[in-house]
């Protein structure tokens, strides 16, 4: 029994480990440690929970108890973790959905493996790095040309005589689309415009502020990828 225990624990690390090295090759908050140690010990708290509820049982035919019990609080409990790595930033972009979701991921995982489904866990593993991975880059590439976009925010100051209007055009007539505005007038008279654009991943944010900066009117330009 020990070394079916010892086995769940380290296919559990093991998981674990591969969910860990995705998020370590992108640089993401959620590393390589904290999935290991998320999945061995969802997969710890299973073995935990299925052998009480076996032990329990054999006391006396008048206790019952359900094997899943611990494994179902990881589910909801492991929420706060992911609740922690789910952040917006100052220009109102959510970053973090994808980084929780791989933590109560690893829990499900751990919570496999512990409860004996070892195909179900590395089948499940294999998706979900499938899904993170590759299936973005298929879906861009078959898909419409609006998944091969990415929006970018531009704050920018115009001449006080020049013409928003003409501007907006010029702007279209470049390739970028733009979703939101917000215009306003600066104290010297100039205009301060606020954009939400999107251009095709292919441009980098050097070419959108070179393409930007050099319309006629322009005094200053900051653009950020979001």
């Amino acid at each position: 029994m020990s070394l079916i225990v010892l086995a769940k624990l380290c296919i559990a690390g093991l998981l674990g480990m591969m969910i860990g090295i995705e998020r370590e090759l992108k640089h993401k908050p959620l590393g390589l440690k904290t999935c290991i140690v998320i999945a061995v010990s969802s997969c710890l708290l299973t073995i935990v929970s299925i052998e009480s509820a076996e032990t329990f049982a054999e006391l006396s035919t008048n206790i019952r108890t359900d094997p899943m019990r611990l494994a179902a609080q990881i589910v909801s409990g492991i929420g706060f973790i992911g609740a922690g790595v789910i952040l917006r930033r100052n220009n109102d972009a959510i970053s973090g959905l994808t980084t929780a979701a791989i933590i109560w991921g690893a829990s499900g995982l751990g919570i496999a493996a512990g409860a004996g489904f070892y195909y179900e866990a590395f089948t499940g593993a294999a998706l979900i790095l499938f899904s993170v991975n590759i299936l973005p880059i298929l879906i861009k590439w078959i898909g419409p040309k609006k998944l091969r976009q990415r929006e970018m925010r531009a704050k920018l100051t115009l001449k006080k005589d020049s013409n928003l209007t003409e501007f907006m055009k010029t702007i279209y007539k470049q390739g970028i689309h733009i979703h939101h505005v917000r215009v306003k007038d600066l104290k010297d008279q100039n205009h301060q415009v606020e954009l939400r654009i999107a251009t095709f991943e292919k441009l980098y944010t050097t070419e959108v502020y070179e393409m930007i900066r050099t319309i006629e009117g322009v005094i200053y330009v900051e653009v950020e990828s979001l």
